[in-house]
């Protein structure tokens, strides 16, 4: 993926694309157990200095998917970028964006929790320095084993992002529940 300096748009015929534009970085599936979140917050905030970058953690429970992790970390980047951000920290924004909700108290339901955790791991840079880092704090895992939406978890989203029958009944025509999750994440933008 090509990085294109801040506020650099894509030129014509260049191949580039805005999508190019704002994906940078990399999304991992993770597990770990947590016993004191912000003892683990802490050490993620130590690891960012030390490699001069930010990490987000997504509860891959409460998200639709990788793609889901990716456009809400794609959306807060534009809005930090653009100075106008809700939150005052990227990682909060990204949060408030997977929850498609100005609201923080419902973005911190889709952040890391006391116990289990199921992550998907998100951070600017591809050094695998800090991938190696986190390794210490985390098991990394196939990313496929996130991505099923059994019956529990597409009930949970349904709820959370308050998809109604109506909507529901274009998924015969084609569209997946990811792609209803997805339209209310870009909604949050539009509703600022």
């Amino acid at each position: 993926m090509k990085i294109l300096p801040r506020g650099r748009q894509p030129s014509p015929g260049s191949g580039e694309s805005m999508e190019e534009e704002q994906h940078v970085g990399e999304v991992r599936a993770a597990r770990c157990t947590i016993r004191d979140t912000q003892a683990f917050l802490a050490r993620l905030r130590d690891l960012g200095r030390e490699f001069s970058t930010s990490i987000i953690c997504f509860n891959a429970e409460m998200m639709a998917g990788r793609s889901h992790a990716t456009t809400a970390v794609r959306f807060a980047r534009r809005s930090w970028e653009a100075g106008s951000a809700i939150a005052n920290t990227l990682e909060m924004e990204a949060l408030l964006y997977a929850a498609g909700s100005r609201q923080c108290n419902v973005a911190l339901r889709f952040g890391i929790h006391e116990g289990e955790n199921q992550l998907y791991i998100w951070y600017a840079d591809g050094n695998m320095g800090l991938w190696d880092a986190l390794s210490a704090l985390v098991e990394f895992c196939n990313p496929e084993i996130y991505e099923t939406m059994d019956p529990n978890k597409r009930e949970r989203l349904i709820e959370l992002f308050g998809i109604t029958s109506l909507e529901l009944e274009t998924l015969d025509a084609g569209a997946t529940l990811t792609d209803l999750v997805l339209e209310r994440v870009a909604l949050l933008q539009v509703l600022r």
